[in-house]
C-alpha cells in the first residue's frame, strides 16, 4: 500500500458489516451513487427487469455525500444490490448479470 506519509494511519474499512446490511433484510435494494454515468442506465434496466420479470419493486438509494458511501453495506461504497438482506452485487453490474444472479435465487 503506497502513503503520502509513512507515519500516517494505513486506511481501513469501518466493518460492521452485518449491521449496516440488516436495514436492508426485506426485498431488493439498489444503493448508487453517480459516480459512473453508466450506473444511470444500468440501475434503470435493472429496476424495469425486477418489477418486470420478478415482480419485485426495488428500493433505489441515491448516495448523495461521501458519508453515505462510507456507510454502505458493501465494500465498494458507490454500488451495491441487496436482496432479503443478503448482497448480490458489490459492484456495478449490466441487467443481464443481474438476471442471471436473479434466476439462481429464484
Amino acid at each position: 500500500m503506497k502513503k503520502f506519509n509513512e507515519k500516517a494511519p494505513s486506511p481501513k474499512f469501518k466493518g460492521e458489516w452485518g449491521k449496516r446490511l440488516s436495514q436492508y433484510n426485506k426485498g431488493l435494494t439498489i444503493i448508487r451513487a453517480d459516480q459512473c454515468p453508466y450506473s444511470v442506465k444500468n440501475v434503470r434496466e435493472i429496476s424495469e427487469t425486477a418489477d418486470k420479470i420478478y415482480g419485485i419493486k426495488p428500493n433505489i438509494i441515491e448516495l448523495t455525500n461521501c458519508q453515505e458511501a462510507q456507510n454502505s453495506p458493501c465494500p465498494f461504497g458507490t454500488f451495491c444490490i441487496v436482496y432479503n438482506g443478503k448482497v448480490v452485487a458489490e459492484t456495478p453490474i449490466s441487467n443481464t448479470r443481474f438476471k442471471n444472479i436473479m434466476n439462481k435465487i429464484l
